[in-house]
């Protein structure tokens, strides 16, 4: 009995959970219709504004500081609620169409619009202050615990800790490295699965302070697999650099023309660039499917009572089933840039 009343109260959150989150997709669907495109791309987005939910038609959000400088006005900070729904601020606003679609802007003399130097503390900056935070706190909890039981079994979360990182250096960096060369890279990495981790987790959160798409963010990836990048290419071998400019291939596919060393340089970018785009496809792709199942309740809503009921009940299986493999998604993301990046770095101490 008290397990059923326990699974019950479970689906009714995440039910509420969900309907708290595409709020507003309910209100555009008793105006003129729901637009999932928007929906869906103003969640997975970056944002001035951290939207939480809306209660009795009133949008409740938290305002991000915007930091932006004019070359006319110069510094400029105040809260980006002075944008919302179309406003103009000291001659800032933000673009609906275009390029810049989504950004402050402002209107230059020539009536042109440009994008000014723009700091702005948006959400996904936000998400990452939170899971640098987290971060923060999970290694030093664990290590404050070592410093203070030095000859104890650790148990619970620092056990947790201590299984993770022992399988991560022991089963991945040491043996993509080799056991003699793996110290100096072995705190990037572990600092690299961690973080790609617990962002992944934070980003299938779909209530505050969660949803922040910040792994989902190319832009996050891409200076990720720029960190891999440096640690391959500025810690490699003479041997590795030999074997780019001169492998060991056929002397017909070096000169006169320099196939193979061409295509191995050619490898040197693309490495970096495989990490940057699987990491950030595979939960952009995640959390888009999520929300489009979620828009099929609000898109049946006009289908009539029986539709809507049936749409509304595969759309939350679904998106269980959805959130679940999203998990193992998150998981199996972090460890496999993790695994990736250790391979690249242990190909490039090569030795003779």
């Amino acid at each position: 009995m008290m397990n059923n009343i326990k699974n019950n109260r479970l689906i009714w959150t995440v039910w509420l959970m969900w309907l708290c989150f595409l709020a507003p997709a309910h209100a555009d669907t008793q105006k003129e219709g729901i637009d999932v495109q928007d929906i869906v791309f103003s969640h997975i987005q970056d944002a001035y504004t951290w939207h939480i939910t809306e209660w009795n038609g009133k949008e409740i959000a938290i305002s991000l500081p915007v930091l932006v400088r004019s070359e006319e006005r110069g510094w400029d900070m105040f809260l980006s609620h002075h944008l919302h729904h179309g406003k103009v601020h000291h001659n800032y606003y933000i673009a609906t169409e275009g390029e810049h679609a989504g950004k402050v802007v402002e209107k230059n003399s020539r009536g042109e619009e440009v994008r000014p130097v723009d700091l702005s503390l948006t959400k996904n900056v936000c998400g990452l202050f939170l899971s640098c935070g987290i971060l923060l706190f999970v290694v030093l909890r664990t290590a404050r615990w070592y410093k203070r039981h030095p000859n104890q079994v650790p148990r619970g979360f620092t056990g947790l800790m201590e299984m993770t990182i022992s399988y991560i250096q022991d089963g991945v960096i040491k043996e993509s490295i080799g056991k003699e060369e793996y110290k100096p890279f072995s705190s990037y990495l572990l600092t690299v699965f961690f973080f790609i981790l617990i962002n992944n987790l934070i980003g299938i959160i779909p209530v505050f302070p969660g949803g922040a798409n910040i792994t989902g963010n190319i832009a996050v990836t891409a200076v990720l697999a720029g960190c891999t990048f440096i640690a391959v290419n500025l810690f490699a071998t003479k041997e590795y650099w030999k074997e780019i400019f001169w492998p060991n291939a056929p002397i017909y596919l070096k000169l006169p023309l320099p196939i193979m060393p061409f295509v191995e340089f050619f490898g040197v970018f693309t490495k970096p660039f495989a990490l940057m785009i699987r990491l950030f496809a595979n939960i952009m792709a995640g959390h888009t499917i999520i929300l489009a199942l979620t828009c099929l309740i609000f898109i049946t809503v006009s289908m009539g009572l029986l539709v809507n009921f049936g749409m509304t009940i595969v759309s939350v299986l679904f998106c269980a089933f959805m959130n679940c493999l999203e998990l193992l998604v998150a998981c199996l993301q972090a460890y496999i840039f993790t695994l990736l990046s250790a391979n690249y770095i242990g190909l490039a101490k090569v030795k003779d």
